[in-house]
C-alpha cells in the first residue's frame, strides 16, 4: 500500500514540474532518491523479519527527503 500511495504521488509531483526551476527539480529529485534509497533499506529490514526498525528507518528518510523537498521549495521563493 505504501509503494502505491509513493508512486501515486510521485506522478502527481511531476505534472507540477514544469512549474519549477531546474534547481528546484534536481534538488527534488535529489530528494526522491533518498526516500528510494531508504525504502529500499527498509524493504530489507521487513523482510529480514526486523518490522520496528524498518518502519524507523522509512519514517526517517521519509522526513529527510521531505526536508530537501522544503527546501527545493524555497529556492523558486527566492
Amino acid at each position: 500500500m505504501k509503494k502505491v500511495l509513493f508512486l501515486a504521488l510521485a506522478a502527481a509531483s511531476f505534472t507540477f514540474a514544469s512549474c519549477d526551476s531546474k534547481t528546484e527539480n534536481a534538488q527534488e529529485a535529489n530528494a526522491e532518491q533518498v526516500e528510494d534509497a531508504g525504502e529500499a533499506k527498509a524493504d530489507a529490514l521487513e523482510n529480514a523479519g526486523n518490522e520496528a526498525a524498518a518502519d524507523s528507518v522509512e519514517d526517517a528518510t521519509e522526513a529527510q527527503a521531505d526536508k530537501m523537498e522544503n527546501a527545493a521549495d524555497s529556492t523558486d521563493a527566492k
